[in-house]
């Protein structure tokens, strides 16, 4: 089995190193950040850590990062139990704080990564990854590449067409109108939401490195991954995009479904056989 070690550092991460013989110091690591509307889940839940350790037996090095979650969207219905605690015990706060933190993380792990370093995540920790992504962009050290499993990027969510909304009870919490509730609880001024370092989607994208999108086939959300998707095409990203048939939401956190066990294979080849590209032009 592969190993998983925290770290006790300002930022709390989770390193997961394939075990010896599998792993290679020249290969890229993966960090990883989880999902949960920006204001729950952590270190523990599946998303993160049946995730990372999937990976890390195939060979793939990957860190998550436990970054600040902001106030719960419906603080009422968290007082009674109705919604998972947030999984973190630090203080909540609203943007730029993840950002912060996931940019803090990225840098230690740059200097502590010679294969490079490939930023990821699902859902919200998708969109994330991709602003961690642009902030690296702008300080001069971007990542080797992007993986972006069922993210959403845009602070006005895009209307999802009847091929891509979630069905049963997601369809009501998954509507337009509670997404841009979730995004406003992260970001609440118009001026942050308007950031690109908050949500990605409409903005330049301009040195974005080669990018793995997986989306998710039912899924309200898929609506903003497929077209930034399309827009970091436009940029002339390198973007291999796939929709996973018959999925659903949040794929991931069910470690044991069919969904993951595709996820996690896809994205394992993908970060291999980019790093056996990468070395091969050396």
């Amino acid at each position: 089995m592969p190993r998983s070690s925290p770290s006790t550092q300002a930022v709390p991460i989770r390193w997961y190193r394939p075990e010896s013989g599998v792993a290679d110091e020249a290969r890229p690591t993966l960090l990883w950040l989880h999902g949960g509307g920006f204001y729950s889940g952590g270190l523990a839940q599946p998303e993160a850590h049946a995730v990372a350790g999937a990976l890390a037996e195939r060979g793939v090095a990957v860190v998550t990062v436990d970054y600040r979650l902001a106030p719960p969207l419906f603080p009422a219905l968290t007082a009674r139990g109705n919604l998972p605690p947030s999984g973190s015990s630090r203080p909540r706060e609203r943007f730029p704080a993840a950002l912060t933190d996931a940019s803090l993380a990225y840098r230690r792990l740059l200097a502590q990564s010679p294969g490079g370093v490939i930023g990821g995540g699902g859902s919200a920790g998708a969109c994330l990854a991709a602003a961690t992504t642009l902030a690296a962009i702008d300080a001069g050290s971007p990542p080797v590449g992007a993986v972006l499993a069922y993210g959403f990027f845009h602070a006005d969510h895009p209307r999802a067409d009847a091929g891509q909304r979630s069905r049963g009870y997601r369809r009501l919490s998954h509507s337009q109108p509670l997404l841009n509730a979730m995004n406003r609880n992260y970001a609440p001024t118009p001026a942050q939401r308007a950031d690109r370092l908050a949500f990605p989607g409409g903005h330049d994208l301009a040195g974005f490195p080669r990018t793995l999108a997986v989306n998710a086939q039912f899924d309200s959300m898929r609506a903003s991954g497929d077209r930034f998707a399309e827009e970091l095409s436009a940029a002339g990203v390198d973007v291999q995009h796939r929709v996973l048939p018959g999925s659903r939401h949040a794929f991931l956190n069910r470690p044991g479904s069919r969904d993951f066990a595709s996820a996690v294979e896809l994205i394992a080849g993908w970060v291999t056989s980019r790093w056996v590209t990468a070395q091969s032009r050396v």
